[in-house]
């Protein structure tokens, strides 16, 4: 029942704010959201380390058509939906001080894509999953459509189209998967994979190109990222958090659960080349940050290039490519929201993000650059930081596939280094500009969401055994479901 209520909760919440309008919402959602994170917390806490999926709830949905609402969690879920139930309330602390319209509707959009997200991350039935997976997109397409910046209804447009194409491929590739089950016909998580086994090799091609295609679109990878820049640099900085830090992830972790379980035929013909495009992604993407000048342009650039690490990490299907993606995804969603709400605050205060424009940020406001610098570093992946564990695990697990590719994947961290480390000597380092004379100090509650952030850019570099021995269990089992050797059962 304990994952039923961190799906319903945000669902109620979401409802609440919607009904009951009002002003100066924003102490009462972040309340709200912090309920929600201490049910993921006593999730995670409680949680016992083994590859069982763990406080199920199942019953039938669509009796006619094998359709159930069953849902539980395992160490792939726990840690995505520990990352949603953290990042969440500092989205929306993130939003005190904006002057935000109907403040309601705003935050009933951001609680009801958290239930969605939720929902996507613990469903063990396909169709439930696809629900989920479209009622994540609703929410923020009007966040960004209602709140966004210049032309957003194009580039909002654009997002929803790619999006919604994605998810129906998904949806006919998981049918195809459905008519293949034994007996009667079943969404069941356990009885697709087992219709992987009957089905040939050239159907679970096409299952794996129809479901990759969703996911593809989602993280994203090359060349199905051009949607991606737009938004983000057009959303609202709470939608641009939303987007980066949580919903990408809907992408990496469906690859993870679904796509190389029910096709692995599929993906041992075509695996090799989903992986080269996640590497091509790599180096095109950090090459493109270290040209750009807008500060929210760069850090949507690193993300693709990031997640083009995990993609590639996971179709190595080995234990450290595995890991090393569960792990980075939590260190990149907590690294990647501090840095657009860092872009945020000085936006905020220069009224630019253009990276010319700024400099000597650090003369008149030490405390903000330093923790500019530790996030950055964690996003550079320096050792004994967040980022480091995650990609050294990726760059791991690629190498026992591929040393070549390992090589080329590599780069993403001297590339990295150059983007990050040009952007903090451009705004930090240097003569002050106009912009920046008066830029003010950290407030009380900028310093509120941005140590914590530091907090865990730190611990999670220097101690991430619970979250790697969290996973372990789960993703052993994943890798012998994968190759065939069992099915994991929901008890």
């Amino acid at each position: 029942m304990l994952t039923a209520l961190i799906i319903c909760f945000p669902f109620l919440l979401a409802f609440l704010f919607f009904v009951f309008k009002g002003k100066s919402l924003s102490n009462l959602a972040f309340g709200a959201s912090i309920l929600e994170l201490l049910i993921c917390l006593v999730a995670f806490f409680t949680f016992q380390k083994n590859a069982e999926v763990q406080f199920p709830l199942e019953f039938s949905w669509i009796p006619s058509l094998g359709i159930k609402f069953k849902v539980g969690i395992d160490g792939i879920s726990l840690i995505l939906v520990l990352l949603t139930g953290l990042i969440t309330p500092f989205i929306i602390l993130s939003s005190a001080n904006k002057n935000i319209e109907n403040q309601s509707a705003f935050y009933g959009l951001i609680f009801l894509m958290q239930g969605a997200l939720m929902g996507v991350f613990t469903a063990f039935d396909g169709f439930l999953f696809y629900i989920f997976w479209e009622l994540a997109l609703l929410p923020i397409y009007f966040i960004c459509l209602i709140w966004g910046g210049e032309n957003r209804q194009k580039i909002t447009l654009k997002f929803f189209i790619y999006t919604i194409l994605g998810s129906l491929l998904m949806l006919i590739g998981f049918i195809v998967v459905y008519l293949h089950t034994p007996g009667s016909h079943s969404f069941d998580w356990n009885q697709m994979i087992l219709a992987a086994k009957q089905m040939p090799s050239s159907l679970q091609v096409w299952v794996f190109w129809l479901v990759f295609m969703a996911f593809a679109i989602k993280m994203p990878v090359f060349p199905f990222h051009t949607w991606q820049p737009d938004t983000y640099t057009v959303a609202p900085a709470q939608g641009t958090m939303l987007l980066s830090a949580i919903m990408l992830k809907m992408g990496t972790y469906g690859v993870l659960r679904w796509l190389l379980p029910i096709a692995p035929l599929g993906v041992a013909q075509w695996g090799d080349f989903a992986m080269v495009l996640c590497i091509i992604g790599i180096v095109y993407a950090g090459i493109i940050a270290i040209k750009q000048t807008d500060f929210k342009r760069l850090v949507a650039y690193s993300s693709i290039s990031h997640v083009g690490l995990i993609g590639a990490g996971m179709f190595a299907i080995n234990v450290q490519g595995f890991q090393g993606a569960l792990m980075q995804m939590l260190s990149h969603g907590i690294s990647v929201f501090a840095l657009f709400y860092i872009i945020d605050l000085i936006e905020t205060r220069t009224k630019t993000r253009n990276l010319n424009e700024l400099g000597g940020i650090r003369s008149v406001a030490p405390q903000f650059a330093t923790v500019f610098m530790i996030i950055m570093l964690g996003s550079v992946a320096l050792p004994l930081t967040n980022g480091f564990v995650g990609e050294f695990l990726l760059l791991n697990g690629l190498y026992q596939y591929n040393s070549i590719y390992a090589a080329i994947a590599g780069l993403t961290i001297i590339l990295g280094a150059i983007y990050m480390l040009r952007s903090y000597q451009l705004s930090m380092l240097g003569e002050n500009s106009v912009k920046t004379n008066s830029f003010p100090e950290l407030s009380s509650s900028e310093k509120l969401i941005l140590i914590p952030m530091v907090v865990l850019v730190i611990v999670l570099g220097v101690y991430p055994q619970p979250i790697l021995s969290a996973t372990e269990p789960a993703v052993e089992n994943l890798i012998n479901v994968i190759q065939q050797k069992t099915i994991l059962t929901v008890r």
